[in-house]
């Protein structure tokens, strides 16, 4: 196991999701395990139906998983840190991030577009699909092509977190 985690930030509908699909779908066919986690920041996530015993037990501000045959869904009542993370998902060889701009981890500013300027003075590198070279503004930072996904890859094994 690789155990290599690193997040995603940027203003929304930049086009962090579909970046962290490809990713996943190529390291998935290359018979990696991969885990997501997706910020909720505005906690407007459902993830229960309203009257069934999980939602009435989730209800109660107990802390709840529920295990079927194919699944575990855990329900806390607080945040988590990286290291409470990396113990849940246990075996992974990549742990991607979306959000949680605050967790210590190598981190890729995605820019489709709109610049988010705020996003990446907290990232380690831009990925984008616009050329900024030519602003001053910009010229510190390290760019990726987001339209390339190996490259990204390639800079995520190289930079990632690793965990033992």
């Amino acid at each position: 196991m690789k155990k290599i985690a690193v997040a995603f930030t940027g203003l929304s509908n930049s086009g962090k999701t579909t970046l962290i699909l490809n990713i996943a779908q190529i390291l998935k066919s290359q018979n990696f395990k991969v885990s997501i986690v997706k910020h909720d920041p505005q906690d407007k996530a459902v993830f229960d139906k309203e009257g069934k015993d999980s939602d009435k037990f989730t209800k109660t501000g107990s802390d709840v998983v529920v295990v079927s045959p194919t699944r575990t869904t855990m329900f806390k009542n607080k945040t988590s840190s990286i290291d409470e993370i990396v113990e849940l998902f246990g075996e992974f060889d990549y742990l991607l991030v979306e959000g949680l701009k605050t967790l210590p981890l190598p981190r890729i500013c995605v820019s489709r577009g709109e610049f988010g300027e705020d996003y990446c003075e907290i990232s380690d590198v831009i990925a984008t699909d616009n050329e900024f070279s030519d602003n001053e503004k910009y010229k510190n930072y390290q760019m990726l092509d987001l339209n390339n996904v190996d490259e990204i890859i390639k800079w995520i094994d190289r930079n990632g977190k690793k965990y033992e």
